[in-house]
């Protein structure tokens, strides 16, 4: 996959011969994502619709031999972070390069030869912290990067279930596949369907511009870190749940059958199970709505969906629930919270002659409440992971040494 983007290839490509004196083997790039239904279901191996963001993650790196790994960030503290790849181990690395560092780390455990290392530059434009999925960018970006530098040869779902290994086992978050699946196989124009069991995906067209609306997502500027202890809390409850129903995932529990699960369910877990069995079938609605031609349709759902993330799953937060109500009573046909909640960004869908109001109404709810001003950008769906052009050319890729790299 070659993306069109030779300004900011050409500038991460500088940044990169800055930091270490050469010229990158290539640059990649991953985006984050916005997820428009289906929270909290990927690790109940049911249905989301996620969508990537134009934000993204870019990546310049340069085949090694010496099994280093050097790391480098234009957003963080710009000191480069040196490990041995051999020595890679979960709780070894701290900070954001727990997660480039785990994806080689998971990379080499499954016995892909990788062991040369590398060295990389990040440059992102995916706020973290906002439930944009800036780590899965990130990992993402690393992925794409190394199963060509190396010649891998890996599927897209392969590559995801590597980054999905690095997050839940070496950085500890142990979030579902979503994230991974969206950045490294959206297509511009459209939302991805995804069935989290199988893997199956496929493309369902939303055109917003072409249909009079716009999607703003504010990020409430409030950082969750999904690491702390919560999100495992709701996971752990949701397989305790399943395994009281004797059911191999919440996704097997049939609509029909959920009064009787929640009647047989300590009133802890209840909640949590009619979220997921809800949230499912709004991802099915969803999708059969945009099909249809009818994407504003998806107002109601989304605010349907919030309304259980925030009573059910209770994993919302005064900022994200007043960014919800104030978008809907300005004129947004519906609005919820996205990503794994406790903070982080609200998406709002709005006819294209509303949004401006919106954006407006949502600034002034949160600067009347005392809270941060909210950021604020329009999201279209945008392209999943891939190899960027520069226009002054790139090296081919290889080592420092000139051997040419195995598969490209």
């Amino acid at each position: 996959m070659t993306l069109a983007d030779g300004t900011a290839a050409d500038t991460t490509a500088a940044a990169f011969h800055h930091v270490y004196g050469a010229h990158p083997d290539g640059v990649w790039s991953a985006p984050g994502r916005v997820n428009l239904i289906g929270e909290h279901t990927d690790y109940n191996d049911g249905f989301a619709l996620p969508m990537a963001l134009p934000q993204a993650t870019r990546l310049a790196a340069r085949r090694r031999t010496d099994g280093r790994l050097r790391l480098h960030s234009a957003q963080f503290d710009g000191q480069v972070t040196e490990l041995e790849v051999a020595k890679l181990a979960p709780g070894t690395v701290d900070g954001w390069a727990r997660y480039p560092a785990g994806v080689v780390w998971a990379l080499a455990e499954a016995g892909h030869p990788v062991g040369g290392g590398a060295d990389l530059h990040v440059d992102s434009s995916v706020p973290t912290g906002a439930g944009l999925s800036s780590s899965a960018a990130l990992e993402c970006a690393v992925a794409v990067a190394f199963d060509e530098l190396y010649g891998l040869g890996l599927t897209r779902p392969e590559l995801a279930r590597t980054a999905q290994r690095a997050e839940n086992a070496f950085a500890g978050v142990p979030c579902g596949i979503m994230d991974q699946m969206a950045s490294l196989c959206c297509t511009e124009g459209a939302a991805l369907f995804l069935d989290s069991r199988t893997l199956g995906h496929h493309r369902v067209p939303f055109d917003l511009a072409g249909h009079g609306l716009r999607l703003l997502v504010v990020d409430t500027r409030v950082q969750h870190d999904l690491a702390d202890g919560a999100y495992a809390g709701l996971r752990a409850g949701c397989e305790r749940a399943a395994a009281l129903l004797g059911l191999p995932a919440l996704r097997d529990l049939a609509a029909e059958d959920l009064p009787a699960a929640l009647a047989a369910l300590p009133a802890s877990l209840a909640p949590l199970v009619r979220h997921v069995v809800t949230e499912n079938a709004r991802v099915t609605e969803a999708v059969a709505r945009l099909t249809a031609g009818d994407p504003a349709a998806l107002g109601p759902l989304l605010t349907a969906g919030h309304a259980s993330l925030r009573d059910d799953y209770r994993v919302s937060c005064p900022e994200t629930d007043l960014a919800v109500d104030t978008a809907v009573a300005a004129g947004a046909l519906g609005a919820r919270m996205t990503g794994g909640g406790f903070g982080g960004s609200v998406i709002a869908l709005t006819p294209a002659d509303r949004a401006e109001a919106v954006a407006a109404a949502v600034t002034a709810a949160f600067a009347a409440a005392g809270h941060r001003p909210p950021a604020l950008l329009t999201a279209t769906p945008s392209a999943g992971a891939g190899r960027l052009t520069t226009r002054s050319g790139l090296p081919p890729c290889g080592p420092p040494t000139g051997e040419a790299c195995s598969g490209t």
